[in-house]
């Protein structure tokens, strides 16, 4: 355990639950290197943001596609990648992945409160938007396959950016995180496929709404959050519930999905019935007591990266 994590840690024991989340997933955790490079970037507002890259070698020639992952908070890009560990896929599969870092460890996601940062000044969506206009103009990017993804926090921030600027991304893959009441008060139009991950024993960000991690700002209900989007898409079938396959009978969760199609892009809905504040098919990073159970039946990393591959731009 290194020395930055120890200190994380004692202090978490101070602070609650979210610090130590914070330290444990999104970043502080491991020394361990990581391949991408990190690239700096300053912004219409006039801050100098920073962000890494993966570009894998021998690329198919040809536009490939972008990937952009978004840490939760507390978290950093770096972190994120060892996280999300998108960059053997991305390597397998030949895309680009893109790990912003927010600042001070967070995102501009919608949610406003007591608990939550005032960040209303930190426009996070132009600096993807610019991030990804420098990779497409340093590397061949397809415009129609530009996807993002994140967790908590950084699945907050997925929604906010699809509903901002939907002719930018194909789809979004929102990780244990939802919809603020502000996001959904002011959606837009616009088609974007989606695909939501969350578990119903999520203790930090609970699948029926409410309050995010006791202070930490307010979302809604999650079936009417991927609802707003099969709306916006003008999905017209639904599928209903459908289990998937429990791969692992040990892990104490049932994973079912829920398909809207016949729109302009289709959502998805990936109820994971017991599961905690967690990324199916990663790690169990803090105690279960603390943040609920892995889901072990799929890999959300892997189930992301085809769903993304299925759904680019129309």
């Amino acid at each position: 355990m290194t020395r930055v994590y120890q200190r994380v840690m004692r202090t978490s024991l101070k602070v609650g639950l979210p610090a130590a989340l914070a330290a444990a997933v999104f970043g502080l955790a491991a020394g361990c290197s990581v391949p991408s490079e990190k690239l700096a970037l300053a912004t219409p507002d006039g801050r100098d943001r920073s962000y890494r890259l993966f570009v894998p070698e021998n690329l198919p020639p040809g536009p490939r596609p972008l990937v952009v992952a978004l840490h939760g908070g507390g978290g950093t890009g770096r972190g994120m990648e060892r996280f999300g560990e998108f960059d053997e896929l991305a390597r397998a599969e030949g895309f680009l992945v893109a790990y912003p870092d927010g600042i001070d460890r967070g995102w501009n996601d919608g949610r406003r409160g007591e608990g939550v940062d005032d960040r209303g000044n930190v426009d996070d969506g132009a600096f993807i938007v610019a991030m990804i206009d420098a990779i497409a103009a340093a590397h061949p990017v397809d415009p129609k396959r530009v996807y993002a993804t994140g967790v908590s926090n950084g699945g907050f921030m997925s929604h906010t950016l699809a509903n901002r600027f939907p002719g930018r991304f194909a789809a979004i893959a929102p990780v244990i995180g939802g919809i603020s009441p502000a996001v959904r008060d002011a959606f837009g139009t616009g088609a974007v496929a989606v695909l939501i991950i969350q578990g119903t024993e999520d203790p930090l960000v609970p699948y029926a709404g409410g309050t995010v991690a006791k202070n930490r700002g307010e979302l809604i209900d999650t079936v009417a959050a991927a609802k707003l989007w099969v709306a916006r898409n003008g999905c017209t079938q639904d599928s209903g519930d459908v289990p998937m396959p429990d791969a692992d009978p040990d892990d104490g969760c049932a994973p079912k999905r829920r398909v809207w199609s016949g729109g302009e892009a289709p959502v998805e809905l990936r109820t994971v019935v017991g599961m905690g504040h967690t990324w199916p098919g990663g790690s169990q990073y803090l105690p279960e007591a603390w943040i609920g159970p892995v889901c072990g039946d799929f890999s959300a990393t892997r189930d992301i990266w085809e769903f993304f591959k299925a759904n680019p731009k129309r």
